[in-house]
């Protein structure tokens, strides 16, 4: 099934009665990048934890951030004396100079007390057993962002799809126009004869002309860039994560487009090369969040 490159999960455990709240984003990338954005999880823990995410995730950028709400009596706060006796001499020294040099100094300490990094509030230490209910919280937010990434993937299928569909409609179009594309150039070839008086040998100048038309055929440009269509078709239903190569194919389209254009000689066929050019670009985009 067709995923999308961007997601969002989250996932709640409660830990000794205190609440853990786990979040996972994911953004489109072309390699799995991942940023761990909390203190709660160990230094030891960190590869064990990129590792799952890695190879749960497969490619993108990986942002996963985690805090805690303590309760009650489990909630660790501590004063910080430095910063507390910091603050407090810089104000007394400030109103000593000032017109407030008759402020009681005890009306500084809730004040002082807001400042910041003067109360500081440390995270719990996870324990082995904590450990294993705090992992089972990243995964079932890994999963949450999985089943997003497979409802945005299912829109974007579809997107992309009916685009390709509207390529090969395209094409349908422009062979209302091979015949008098031909026709056209012949008429122009004669028309130009006919300005400078000259009288070609009528047989050589039918080959020449046989030539010159065979080198502006686009049968070939056509066929390959249905093929191309269907193989864009076949792989974004076949393939688990067919981000990567659905670009690769949408790049094969455009040359097949761009040759099909230089070719054309014809304005009804540049209109329906423009449009498939315009319908390109956007599978090109949306192929860039396709895992």
């Amino acid at each position: 099934m067709t995923r999308s490159m961007t997601g969002y999960g989250k996932a709640e455990c409660l830990i000794s009665e205190d609440k853990y709240l786990i979040e996972i984003r994911s953004l489109n990338g072309k390699n799995a990048d991942v940023t761990i954005k909390t203190s709660i999880i160990p230094r030891e823990r960190e590869l064990a934890v990129r590792q799952y995410l890695i190879q749960r995730l497969n490619r993108g950028n990986i942002d996963l951030f985690a805090s805690v709400e303590q309760n009650g009596e489990n909630t660790a706060r501590s004063i910080n004396g430095q910063v507390l006796l910091g603050y407090y001499k810089q104000l007394c020294s400030i109103l000593d100079d000032g017109p407030m040099s008759d402020l009681d100094r005890e009306d500084l300490l809730p004040a002082l007390l807001k400042m910041p990094d003067v109360v500081e509030s440390k995270a719990p230490e996870l324990t082995e057993e904590d450990w294993e209910d705090f992992f089972k919280a990243i995964c079932s937010a890994t999963e949450a962002l999985d089943v997003f990434r497979l409802k945005e993937g299912a829109v974007l299928r579809e997107d992309v799809l009916s685009k390709v569909s509207k390529i090969e409609e395209c094409l349908d179009e422009i062979e209302q126009f091979e015949q008098e594309r031909i026709e056209t150039i012949r008429q122009r070839i004669f028309s130009r004869l006919e300005e400078i008086s000259l009288q070609p040998y009528q047989e050589r100048f039918e080959q020449e002309m046989v030539f010159y038309i065979e080198k502006l055929d686009i049968n070939e440009e056509k066929v390959r860039l249905r093929q191309h269509c269907s193989y864009f078709k076949g792989t974004i239903d076949n393939e688990e994560y067919p981000g990567r190569k659905l670009g690769f194919i949408a790049q094969e389209m455009g040359r097949e487009i761009n040759t099909i254009g230089s070719k054309a000689n014809h304005a009804g066929i540049q209109k329906i090369v423009v449009m498939m050019k315009d319908e390109l670009e956007k599978i090109k985009e949306q192929s860039l969040n396709i895992l």
